[in-house]
This record gives structure tokens, sequence and C-alpha cells, in this order.
């Protein structure tokens, strides 16, 4: 059932190496005298089970020490917060639901797919079982229904960090009655999710969840500007929002995030082709300021933003957005001003193109969400 699982055979000889290894700093047990002596894995502390599985770190060895005895399955139960099946290629469905109820204290979990494997029974063992989840990845999960939203509600109300994105059987009902109960959401994902980010969606999660930082509503065509602006309101943290191929957004959308959201530091609009010059005004006009009234550019402001296909853009316009934020890059080595297939563009440069000393400055590290 475990893709590329040890043999026993390799794990003996391992554990063999260990006691010759350490046999010759045994000390005398404090209580008669007797020599401590490992006789088998089951054998081995808690402790330095927990620290060989942090080096070794890979989940797949996490899983088959969970069953070589009652006592290291309670003490991964209790000791393993963190676990990926990424790697699992086949059958991922019944091992998540074996091992849900053993890996009760998990808190991040990655369940990422190159096929479609998931079913909704296996998020409801998550559910069932793992209560202090924050953080969840069902990416690309296609067979996944409302089921499995609504199960999470009940199941998981901590979590802070949900990717979603290519579950397309979603419906804006589930999602919405999933930020109803989990409102400390940071971090959402939702590109693709074409029937569960609608406007109405985006209204509730604005009510309910005022912490959220990230959102990736690519692809998401329903999106209008009634949705955006609400966001821009409710969510006032929000630094990363990625709306690429939201094709009915205006630039009411932009003008809303610009005046709305001060903390913004990636924005996504490839291909939203209704986007115009107001837009990247109202962008170069949204410096945010300290408690001091200072304005730090390359902290405070954009670094990161996408206006691919937008063909209605203007050099000025577009060139305004890149002098107020020096984080902006056009140069091929910090490319975080992405203006592809607009040809009109070609002449915007940023400051490293008049300073070219800037360039080979230290490179900023990558804003991710």
């Amino acid at each position: 059932m475990v893709s590329g699982r040890p043999a026993n055979g390799e794990l003996d000889a391992w554990f063999n190496s260990l006691i010759v290894s350490s046999s010759s700093q045994m000390r005398q047990a404090e209580s008669g005298g007797q020599t401590a002596a490992l006789s088998g894995w089951k054998d081995l502390p808690v402790e330095l089970l927990l620290r060989i599985l942090s080096i070794v770190g890979d989940d797949r060895m996490v899983i088959v020490a969970s069953g070589v005895c009652t006592g290291w399955r309670d003490a991964l139960g209790w000791g393993v917060t963190n676990l990926s099946l990424s790697w699992c290629k086949q059958n991922m469905n019944n091992l998540m639901i074996s091992l849900a109820h053993k890996f009760t204290k998990l808190q991040f979990l990655t369940l990422r797919q190159t096929k479609s494997q998931l079913e909704d029974s296996a998020v409801e063992a998550v559910a069932n079982y793992c209560h202090d989840l924050r953080e969840l990845d069902l990416s690309r999960s296609f067979g996944l229904s409302d089921r499995s939203l609504y199960a999470l509600a009940h199941g998981c109300p901590h979590l802070t960090r949900l990717n979603i994105s290519g579950c397309s059987n979603f419906s804006d009902t589930a999602l919405t009655y999933l930020t109803c109960r989990c409102k400390n959401l940071r971090c959402l994902n939702l590109c693709g999710c074409v029937k569960a980010a609608t406007d109405k969606a985006l209204q509730v999660i604005a009510q309910n969840c005022a912490q959220l930082q990230s959102l990736n509503l690519g692809w998401c065509d329903d999106i209008t500007d009634k949705g955006v602006t609400s966001l821009a309101s409710g969510c006032p943290d929000l630094r990363a929002v990625d709306l690429c191929g939201c094709v009915r957004i205006t630039d009411e959308s932009v003008v809303a995030l610009a005046n709305g959201c001060p903390h913004l530091r990636s924005l996504g609009l490839y291909f939203c082709q209704n986007i115009t010059d107001r837009a990247m005004y109202s962008l170069a006009n949204s410096r945010v300021k300290s408690k001091r009234g200072r304005w730090d550019a390359v902290k405070d402001g954009l670094a990161n933003l996408n206006i691919s296909q937008c063909t209605a853009l203007t050099p000025p316009a577009v060139q305004a957005v890149c002098d107020s934020f020096p984080a902006l890059h056009t140069c091929a080595e910090r490319h975080s001003l992405i203006i592809s297939g607009c040809l009109s563009l070609t002449s915007v440069h940023c400051a490293c193109a008049l300073h070219p000393h800037r360039a080979g400055r230290a490179l900023m590290p990558s804003h991710a969400y």
C-alpha cells in the first residue's frame, strides 16, 4: 500500500548497524547493574525514534515505523505534526484513511496529486481525527465533492491555509459554509475553482476571514468587481492577490485593492484585458505610510506585478507604477514586473536600467504566499 516501502531486511540492517555503532557507549543500567541493551526496533527509546525519523526526513519511513508496534504508533501519533503523501502515486485514498486515526496531532498535511486519487472518504477521515490541522493541500483533487468541505468545516476549524486549486466540483455554497466556520484562514488558493469562487462566496469570505493575507482566484472567470471590492473592504491585510484570467474584472477591482489593502505586495492581473491606465495610476498613488509617516517603498510596496496580456495599458501609466515601487523590476536578473504580450510596453524600465550597478546587488527574497 505504501509506494517505495523499505524492505524488512533494510530495517533490520539499519538496526544492526545502530547496535554495533553504539555498543561501545553502553552504560550500566542504574537499577540492577545490568547492561542496557536493545533487542529489537520496538525497544528504541521514543526520543531517539523521533530524532532518527526527523533526520531521515522521509514520510514513507514514518508510516512504516508507525506499524512496528503499538508503542511506536502511539509515540508517532503524538510526535508527528507534518505529513506529506504527495509521493504516493496510487491508492492515496486508502492510505490516508488507514493513517488518519494514527496521526491525530497533524498540523500540516499535503495531499497534492499528479493524478486524481482522493475521494471524499479520505478527507472525511482527516476531519474526523485531525482536529488540530492548520494547513491542508488538496490541490488537483478533481474527484472531491462538497462533502469534503462540509467535513473540514466541522472537523478542522483551526485551518489557516487551504489549497483546493483545481477542485472544480466544489460549489460556492459549500465554500461559504467552510469560511463561516474556519475564520482563521490566512491563505486560500481557489485557482480553477470555477463553481466555488463566485461573487457571493467572496462576499462571505470578506465578512468572515478578516485575517486573510493571500488569495488565488486564478481563472475563476465568474468573478466580477462586486466580489473583489468586497474583499478589499473586508480583508485589509491582503498581501497577495492573483486575479489572472478573471476576465470580467475592471479598474474598479484594482482601485479597491489599492485603496483598501495597504500591505499589498503581489498582484496578478494576467489576461485581465479590461484593465486600463486608471488602475495603474491608482496603484502608483497607493503608497503605504508607517506610523512615523515615512514610506518604505521596498518593504511596504508592490514587489510583484503581472500585467501580461493587459493590452490596453500605456507606457506612462506602467512606468508610473514602476517608479513608485523600487522592488518592481523589468531587468532579467530580478524580473518582478511581468509585461509579456504587451508590445507597447517595451519602453518601460526599472531603476536598474538607469543605474546598472543596482542589478548586481543581492536579490531580494521572494515574497511567497
